[in-house]
């Protein structure tokens, strides 16, 4: 491994991980559909929005300033919070490009940041399909990369498919007054994810090296309809109809992975 880099002065590089998790299901009547968007606004309401948010920090090792955090009407949640600068010496394994820890192995620190989180439930009109969003992004100022929060993050939600992006801006200098533009060795996000998580994703990569831009797509392999069933559907469909809801749940799945529409 590569020696740590010797800094004049405050380390300015400002890291940023945005990623989005989508949850889909099917449900059967306009009743069912509205359920389960109550049942979403329920689940991931805006307190516990707040507590996956200070599992991160607990996990980053930061201090919390200030909690903003918001229930709407009809639907949906969002939750930012600012988090105090904190001095640190890294060890090895904050900076390696390695998974983050989960929260019973709390290791990592970082030097300041804000983190939030916005929920988007939403209903197709016509074919049953309701759709569960959630945007995270953590931005940090300092030596610690964000992409360690990212393992845990996605052990918190059931994500059919998540979309990540992670870019390092600004520059610092060394001792010699060198600049910096990135200060750790990174060559694909996927290297941030547990082994269990890459084994149940197909995962794409986009990355733009020279621009320090690190893109990857998830998609879950394992296709279960009955986890994909909210309501009446889960025991009123025939043969005929999950096959039917079957092609529609992953066409809606595909349209979403590719961002695009595609053909029926």
């Amino acid at each position: 491994m590569k020696s740590k880099l010797k800094l004049h002065g405050f380390n300015n590089l400002t890291k940023t991980l945005s990623f989005n998790i989508y949850d889909i299901c099917y449900a059967e009547s306009p009743q069912d559909l509205q359920a389960y968007v109550e049942y979403i606004n329920q689940e991931y309401d805006a307190e516990r929005l707040t507590q996956i948010l200070t599992d991160v920090v607990d996990i980053i090792g930061a201090n919390i300033l200030n909690i903003a955090r918001q229930d709407y009407e009809p639907q949906g949640a969002s939750v930012t919070i600012l988090i105090s600068e904190q001095p640190v010496t890294p060890t090895d394994s904050q900076i390696e490009e390695s998974p983050g820890p989960l929260p019973d192995t709390i290791l990592a620190h970082l030097d300041k940041s804000h983190i939030t989180v916005h929920t988007y439930p939403e209903i197709h009109p016509v074919d049953g399909i309701a759709t569960f969003r959630v945007d995270i992004d953590v931005s940090t100022c300092g030596v610690i990369s964000p992409l360690k929060a990212l393992n845990y993050l996605i052990h918190q939600f059931d994500s059919d498919i998540v979309t990540v992006d992670y870019r390092v801006r600004g520059f610092t200098r060394d001792i010699e007054g060198k600049k910096h533009f990135i200060d750790h060795e990174i060559n694909s996000i996927q290297n941030y994810l547990s082994e269990d998580t890459k084994s149940a994703y197909q995962l794409t990569d986009v990355n733009v090296y020279q621009e320090n831009l690190f893109h990857t797509k998830m998609l879950l392999k394992d296709f279960e309809l009955d986890n994909y069933l909210f309501g009446d559907a889960t025991n009123n469909l025939s043969a005929e109809q999950r096959a039917q809801v079957t092609e529609r749940v992953k066409h809606e799945m595909l349209e979403i992975f590719y961002a695009r529409n595609m053909p029926a």
